[in-house]
């Protein structure tokens, strides 16, 4: 995991994972140092990592009082129960669907939990983040916010795409790709991750950017690109598009057994 700053008051916790025949996908938690501490999402629930570790290199993580979770997929949630007991005065910042769906695991502690909409807003002491619905995401439970301190909007899974190395996801930016790239980039992310924007109806999906290009952030963070700093009347266009981009269709089961081949010793060159 590599730890940065954007801005200055927001650090980024960037991890990423390799997809073959996709690329490196960041996979990217925030902690938002406001007069009340928030962490937003938690990291990937892989074995080898230690979120909390990597959190203590930013602040002490008993001084954590919100753990913001755009959505209890688990490559949001991996530290979230480590968190829980290392920050004793956190609470979990979710929906009644999100908690729902996280007692399917393990049951968050009710008292620890505090339920925000799409629509409402929390004060942090020294500012409101203000919670939307991302036009783009992949679980019912996603909720965003948008910081009107910084003008930083924390997007989750909407604008993500894959970056050519782990290089780039974790420590670069998103503007270190060419603008071609990125729309590619963030095309195939969202017809992988989001595949019902196909099935919509294409001028009512377009109208929920609407509130995004209003809100007019200076730095998109979301959990699956680099930081993209004054990049957002772009990627609005770039996901505009996506009723109408290519649906992903994924490995078949003959490029499953390929791959595997590969790994055998002498595949690639039998190959």
């Amino acid at each position: 995991m590599d730890t940065h700053k954007v801005g200055s008051d927001t650090t980024v916790i960037a991890d990423s994972l390799e997809a073959p025949g996709v690329g490196h996908i960041p996979a990217n938690a925030y902690v938002l140092t406001a007069a009340e501490p928030v962490v937003v999402d938690t990291g990937l629930s892989v074995e080898d990592r230690d979120f909390v570790a990597a959190l203590g290199g930013v602040m002490d993580p008993a001084d954590v009082r919100w753990i913001w979770l755009t959505h209890p997929d688990r490559d949001h949630t991996g530290g979230i129960f480590d968190l829980l007991d290392a920050a004793p005065r956190a609470r979990v910042i979710t929906t009644f669907l999100g908690m729902g769906i996280m007692m399917t695991e393990r049951p968050l502690p009710l008292d620890r939990v505090y339920f925000l909409n799409p629509g409402e807003s929390l004060d942090v002491g020294d500012r409101t983040l203000h919670a939307f619905r991302p036009p783009l995401f992949d679980n019912p439970a996603t909720v965003g916010f948008y910081d009107d301190r910084t003008r930083i909007c924390f997007s989750s899974d909407c604008f993500g795409g894959p970056m050519p190395s782990a290089e780039i996801a974790e420590s670069g930016h998103a503007s270190d790709l060419k603008p071609e790239e990125l729309q590619r980039a963030q095309l195939l992310w969202a017809t992988l991750d989001s595949p019902w924007v196909h099935l919509v109806d294409p001028e009512k999906y377009r109208a929920t950017l609407a509130p995004l290009a209003e809100m007019n952030p200076e730095i998109v963070l979301c959990t699956h690109l680099p930081p993209a700093v004054r990049m957002t009347d772009r990627m609005l266009r770039t996901i505009a598009g996506a009723p109408d981009a290519d649906p992903f269709v994924g490995p078949d089961q003959a490029a499953l057994e390929q791959m595997l081949a590969s790994f055998e010793p002498g595949g690639l060159t039998a190959a």
